[in-house]
């Protein structure tokens, strides 16, 4: 198994922290982790991983060791996913995200379909605008490791989203998996199968009882479907 190094980087004047792990010289897998997570929520896919990728953990923006920021929203997310694979000199990579990772990555792979190799999608919620989530509490009611100045501005965007994120969908050109925890889940099977079914060439892929966290509640389940698709074709 391959160690991890942890590293920062400065993307437009603020420091961001990320995990890379494997051979600097194989293909390039980027992760993005759920709302409330950082890069470390990966270690055990990456430790898998590792041995054929190199695997790049981004601590998103409001998260993880990085520095905190004024404003939030998916978009400073998607673009901050840009900044992040320019400064390491990325042009193409494979890419996944978890539940709010997983909506960044679909607007970055809608924005920049060309940079995208293979997408893999973790029971995210579809940017179809539908949600009722209520607004949270202006302090945490227990301890946060992550800014939760984050949470409101996120879930605002859930509930109303930008109509053309749904409408860009089908701009997406990787090859595309979405994979989803079935009926313990909070995101319905339905709204999965209404995304994946707009994006050219996507495989849906259901792990039932595997709930919101599909990575860690059925680990080698969702291994398994994932190492078969990011095999080369």
């Amino acid at each position: 198994m391959s160690s991890t190094s942890e590293r920062s980087i400065r993307l437009d004047g603020t420091v961001f922290r990320y995990r890379e792990t494997g051979d600097s010289s194989g293909p390039v897998l980027v992760l993005l982790h759920a709302l409330g997570e950082d890069a470390s929520d990966w270690d055990e896919v990456t430790a898998a991983l590792s041995n054929r990728y190199r695997v790049l953990a981004l601590d998103q923006r409001g998260h993880g060791q990085g520095e905190y920021t004024a404003r939030y929203s998916f978009e400073l997310m998607r673009d901050d996913l840009r900044d992040f694979v320019d400064a390491l000199g990325l042009e193409q990579f494979s890419l996944m995200g978890h539940s709010m990772g997983g909506l960044v990555a679909l607007l970055f792979a809608e924005e920049h379909p060309e940079r995208v190799q293979r997408l893999a999608i973790e029971d995210a919620a579809p940017p179809a605008g539908s949600s009722n989530r209520p607004e949270p509490p202006p302090e945490p009611p227990e301890p946060v490791s992550f800014d939760w100045r984050v949470v409101a501005p996120i879930r605002r965007q859930l509930n109303d989203a930008d109509p053309a994120w749904w409408d860009r969908l089908p701009r997406i050109t990787a090859p595309t998996l979405v994979v989803g925890g079935g009926s313990t889940s909070h995101i319905p099977h339905e709204e999965l199968e209404a995304l994946s079914k707009l994006i050219p060439g996507c495989r849906l892929v259901t792990i039932e009882g595997a709930g919101h966290e599909v990575h860690s509640a059925r680990h080698e389940q969702f291994l398994a479907v994932v190492e078969e698709f990011l095999a080369p074709q």
